[in-house]
């Protein structure tokens, strides 16, 4: 027999010897000392499992790609983060000996999830967060919190939500960094986007509690522009990129985030777009869409998030001009009913380009199954029978057009045979998603993450069964509840 007819259900032998080395390679470069400054583009990367070979063998295939198609029962060939090829029995005998072989019966493959926003850096605040208590709520935590952080806190706090998120799926995440205390602060949240392997865009941002007078660091982020990203605005593996997160706009007063001026507006958004960067922008409050269009700002560039208040005048401007909207569900739900509502079915009926995500996980775990089981509850709830909504939308909302929104579709959001090797299994044999029918249905109604088996991201195999193969979860925790103790000491909360 050969090495492949031995494979036995779930990964063979000589892939788990192989993953067990690197993860323990891996374990022995999480420990070094992290300096308290922060690490800088230059630092030692953390080492992450090979990328390999691999052939996914015998699962429930959802491609998202029209060209290619779904199947009840297919293969996925996986060599050096590339995806080569999807179909029906791809023979053993075409791979290489050294190829590893998952047995994918039973499971779901896909693409991993795509988060287009996330404000990663509030993870580590959840010890101290209440939802039944408004002066101890999100924003109360952390506006207090954020000038308080370290570079070290900072990297704590990105890397427990990076955990998380890969553990339930997610295989690029869009970490909107508005809390950017110093240069420092910068490297920390990129190493640990770097250290963790996903892929991802970094949002430059303010810091919290920064005069809305006053712009951005625009020196820091050219610098962190020329170090981290030299590949036109890209790193230099391919798996991170560049944008800007802007404050809220206009004159109103915002109790969130506060609102800056047209001129502070110009200045930011002019700077970004000289350095080719993308912008990202809440709408949180009365939306800003036709202040923005009159001012000659809205472009294929702009990503704005929580889609609340829109008109139908300004979902035809954002059609118009490329515009995309990042829906964040689990929060947005919580907002009082002046706050608006998810406005899905409209900005779809419209034609805006739409896409998931989480916005923080400070008072909610990660979930992004849950996500679209609320948001086509929500849509059947206010306007179902007006505009039909497929659970296959959804699940491409979740992963192709995030892809679409953050600019990387040529590389990313379907298993198409070219593009980078960023996929997931779900297990169909749990108790809460047996037994399976429709793939789609099943992911909507009855998945958890709890039933992610794999994620691979660029070819890289970073979780499966139930556990991480590069970062130390103890680590992760014990760290992270040290970077909350010591900033609630700091910051003298409550």
């Amino acid at each position: 027999m050969t090495a492949h007819a031995r494979a036995t259900p779930g990964v063979t032998r000589r892939a788990l010897l192989r993953t067990a080395a690197a993860a323990s390679v891996t374990g022995l470069a999480s420990s070094v000392p992290f300096a308290q400054t922060g690490p800088s583009a230059n630092a030692p990367a953390t080492a992450l499992p090979a990328r390999g070979e691999w052939l996914i063998r015998g699962a429930t295939v959802l491609s998202m790609d029209t060209a290619i198609g779904d199947f009840a029962r297919a293969d996925v060939h996986v060599r050096n983060g590339v995806i080569v090829s999807v179909g029906k029995e791809i023979a053993l005998s075409s791979l290489p000996p050294a190829a590893a072989v998952i047995e994918a019966g039973g499971m779901i493959c896909m693409p991993g999830f795509i988060d287009t926003h996330w404000h990663l850096w509030t993870s580590v605040c959840r010890p101290l967060i209440r939802i039944d208590d408004p002066k101890r709520g999100y924003f109360p935590v952390t506006n207090r919190l954020g000038p308080f952080y370290t570079p070290l806190d900072s990297y704590r706090a990105v890397r427990l939500g990076l955990a998380e998120g890969l553990s339930a799926g997610a295989t690029t995440v869009h970490n909107w960094a508005h809390n950017i205390v110093s240069p420092e602060h910068a490297d920390a949240e990129l190493r640990a986007m770097r250290d963790t392997g996903v892929r991802g865009r970094f949002a430059y941002g303010p810091a919290q509690g920064m005069p809305d007078d006053r712009p951005m660091d625009l020196e820091g982020l050219a610098r962190v522009r020329r170090e981290w990203m030299p590949k036109n605005n890209t790193s230099a593996d391919g798996l991170l990129t560049l944008g800007i997160n802007a404050r809220n706009v206009g004159t109103d007063p915002n109790p969130l985030r506060g609102n800056v001026p047209l001129e502070i507006v110009r200045a930011e958004w002019g700077a970004a777009r000289a350095m080719g960067l993308p912008i990202t922008l809440h709408t949180s409050g009365p939306s800003p869409v036709k202040f923005l269009e009159d001012a000659g700002l809205l472009g294929p560039d702009v990503q704005l998030v929580h889609p609340l208040l829109t008109t139908a005048e300004e979902r035809v401007i954002l059609r118009n001009r490329g515009v995309s909207y990042s829906i964040s569900p689990l929060g947005e739900s919580r907002r009082p009913a002046a706050a608006g509502v998810i406005q899905l079915g409209e900005l779809l009926e419209a034609g805006v380009k739409v896409s998931l995500s989480m916005d923080h996980t400070g008072s909610y775990s990660v979930d992004y199954f849950g996500c679209m089981r609320l948001l086509y509850n929500l849509h059947q709830h206010r306007i179902g029978p007006k505009f039909r909504l497929t659970a296959q939308r959804l699940v491409q909302m979740a992963t192709l057009d995030g892809a679409v929104d953050l600019g990387i579709a040529d590389r990313t959001g379907s298993l198409t045979p070219g593009k980078r090797a960023d996929l997931i299994l779900v297990r169909t044999t749990d108790i809460n998603m047996a037994p399976a029918g429709d793939p789609y249905e099943a992911l909507v109604s009855f998945a958890q993450p709890r039933n992610v088996d794999s994620v691979f991201v660029d070819g890289r195999l970073l979780w499966r069964n139930n556990r991480f193969t590069a970062l130390d979860h103890a680590r992760v925790l014990s760290e992270a509840a040290e970077a909350a103790a010591a900033l609630s000491a700091r910051a003298k909360w409550p």
